[in-house]
């Protein structure tokens, strides 16, 4: 029963199922379904121009779909690649980056590595050499996940 709609819509899947997913692309956040859709779109112009032809069949045009969906998956990330540029805010939303080089009063001592700075309105973890509380410290790094600060005692 499904074949037998799939082939009395003829090439018209294609473009119906393209046309839905551009317009899903608009609903949905990312760039994802704009190369599936526009290689849904290019199968359904293939099969406009092939419909009477013999080798094109459902299972072709699934081959074709696929092949053409990854290459424009491809190509549509080397374009968003191309146009990513250098920022001009290069630590923006890494604030544990943003706070190497500042100095500060230790909140808390530092006990076995680990300790508290108040810098600004947040207060950060720390860690570096065991230190008492009210010791001036300077930031020298952060964590990878940038939710803990390095810190070393100003002399």
């Amino acid at each position: 029963m499904l074949e037998q709609i799939l082939l009395a819509l003829g090439p018209w899947n294609w473009i119906v199922l393209g046309l839905v997913l551009l317009g899903l692309e608009i609903l949905v956040p990312g760039i994802f379904l704009l190369w599936i859709g526009i290689a849904a779109l290019l199968v359904g112009a293939a099969s406009l121009q092939f419909w009477g032809a013999g080798f094109w069949t459902w299972q072709v045009q699934i081959v074709i779909f696929l092949i053409i969906s990854l290459v424009s998956a491809y190509v549509g990330k080397q374009i968003v690649r191309s146009r990513e540029g250098d920022t001009d805010q290069p630590l923006l939303n890494r604030r544990g980056q943003q706070m190497i080089g500042r100095s500060a009063t230790l909140s808390e001592p530092i006990r076995e590595g680990r300790g508290h700075v108040q810098l600004g309105d947040t207060l950060w973890r720390v860690s570096g050499p065991d230190l008492a509380a009210g010791t001036r410290v300077r930031v020298t790094g952060a964590s990878d996940t940038d939710l803990e600060l390095i810190v070393e005692k100003i002399e």
